[in-house]
């Protein structure tokens, strides 16, 4: 199974994600893999958080910046949290000054795509953050764009694609149904 859950910042889609990486799992191995790199004390309070909702709950945490193709192995569930981090990273590498690169974008969504046909289920989780009318920078226009079409290609490929909302699901294609 592919999934890919999208919403606004803390609607419960990680914790969806987790539970549903849990019940694919069946007992099995699966993995967190974390794309976020910690710029500031909210970050590092983010990560705390997610490290302790998921406490118990028999992850494996892989930190995986780049190059999610790094990380694939074909007998587990992996809980790719979040696709907005790992974008980012891709976007604006520190070893080029934080420059965009914009060819990264397709590389990384490239990636994406085979790594969720390479593993056996494959939970992908987004910020909707490309939906408000407010006009930003050049930069940030253009990241939100590149993270808006990852989103529809991940959401193409994806056999069940989900909106959270307030703690609210919208199931838009596909089933919960393990």
């Amino acid at each position: 199974m592919t999934c890919f859950i999208s919403g606004g910042a803390k609607s419960g889609k990680s914790s969806l994600a987790q539970d549903l990486a849990v019940a694919l799992a069946k007992g099995g191995k699966h993995y967190y893999v974390a794309t976020m790199i910690p710029s500031g004390e909210e970050d590092h309070e983010r990560i705390r958080r997610h490290i302790e909702d998921r406490d118990g709950m028999g992850f494996q945490t892989v930190e995986c910046f780049y190059n999610i193709l790094s990380v694939a192995d074909k007998d587990g569930v992996f809980l790719v949290d979040n696709i907005t981090s790992l974008i980012q990273n891709t976007l604006f590498p520190a070893e080029k000054n934080y420059e965009m690169d914009l060819a990264a974008a397709d590389r990384c969504a490239d990636e994406l795509i085979r790594f969720a046909k390479t593993v056996r289920h494959a939970i992908f989780v987004s910020d909707y953050i490309y939906s408000d009318s407010e006009r930003y920078s050049e930069s940030t226009e253009m990241y939100r764009k590149c993270l808006a079409d990852i989103d529809r290609r991940l959401a193409a490929i994806c056999d069940t694609v989900i909106e959270v909302s307030a703690g609210q699901l919208t199931i838009h294609k596909g089933d919960l149904r393990i």
